[in-house]
């Protein structure tokens, strides 16, 4: 996980304005000469400045997209210097034999899709700097995922998440259960601070979710209880709940958590415990609208691919008809 990590100079403020200080030449002239020579480093510089200062969601961007699209980044530069590309210029087949090249790697779909949204975030950065016109990959055919997501990483069992919580130490059992009890995303739970917790109102407020939206989720019996353990054994009042606040250093520990628990084989990272909470939920409610709104969905689309539904879910209803 180490080598996935991005390299930080500053505040990303501080890193988007060695790009946006620039006058409008010196910013074309850096693009054009990146792209010109392929330079990696120097055109992830340009789509993290583009990402961070002229998106909606900028600084906060999670540290997880910014390395999806990092890796999305040096795939479509490495591809370009194998296959001699002029990046400023692609040629008009050149996009969709990339995409087809990532297929026939034996990428997923949805880790194609990935790599095209960072290939085209790149092509906005170059066009946001002035260095080119070109769009290559709007008209480029995505693939498309058959099988539905909750099929493919499904909710985490209640053994396996009752095994890893008796393995788990303070703070990773709070973690475990800010995700499979709170719902949280991973760097919504990371960045969790004391003070966004109301203990006797049993409420937890996400200050920034996804898309810089707050919401109010209700804390378990179980969550509480963990909170109160871990508050006990922490010395400062303030400040977040976690002393780890990279995603790799979390994976690492739940990962070891998992192995301690012999469930190493069924540890699939950090959404197959919120989606163990949107199931958990969805069981008592039948609200896929709650359910949204518990997990921080704009669209209840979304939640129904978190949700597994029992096959016999319809069993008594239909065992009434007449």
């Amino acid at each position: 996980m180490a080598n996935d990590l991005i390299p930080f100079t500053g505040d990303r403020l501080s890193q988007a304005r060695a790009f946006t200080g620039l006058s409008d030449e010196a910013l074309r002239v850096r693009a054009v000469t990146a792209a010109r020579d392929k330079d990696f480093d120097a055109l992830w510089n340009l789509t993290q400045a583009y990402l961070l200062s002229d998106t909606s969601s900028g600084v906060r961007l999670s540290p997880h997209t910014l390395r999806a699209y990092r890796k999305g980044v040096e795939v479509l530069v490495g591809h370009a210097h194998e296959q001699a590309w002029n990046l400023l210029h692609p040629g008009r087949r050149e996009p969709g034999m990339f995409v087809a090249s990532l297929t026939a790697s034996g990428l997923t779909p949805a880790t194609v899709m990935a790599r095209v949204a960072a290939a085209s975030a790149l092509y906005r950065a170059l066009r946001w700097a002035g260095a080119t016109d070109a769009d290559p990959f709007a008209d480029v055919k995505r693939p498309k995922d058959r099988t539905k997501g909750i099929v493919k990483n499904p909710p985490y069992r209640a053994d396996v998440v009752q095994a890893m919580l008796a393995e788990s130490d303070a703070q990773e059992r709070v973690l475990l259960l800010l995700m499979a009890h709170a719902g949280l995303r991973i760097a919504e739970a990371l960045a969790v601070r004391w003070e966004d917790l109301d203990l006797p109102a049993r409420r937890l407020r996400v200050v920034h979710g996804k898309g810089d939206k707050s919401r109010v989720v209700p804390l378990s019996a179980r969550l509480r209880d963990a909170l109160t353990t871990l508050r006990a054994e922490t010395t400062s009042v303030g400040g977040h709940l976690t002393t780890f606040r990279a995603y790799s250093s979390a994976y690492e520990r739940l990962q070891k958590v998992a192995l301690k628990a012999g469930v190493a084989h069924e540890f699939r990272g950090f959404h197959a415990g919120r989606k163990y909470a949107g199931t958990q939920l969805y069981a008592a409610t039948k609200d896929f609208t709650r359910v949204a709104g518990f997990l921080g969905h704009e669209q209840v689309d979304t939640t129904r691919r978190y949700v597994e539904v029992p096959e016999d879910d319809l069993n008594d209803v239909v065992e009434g008809f007449r």
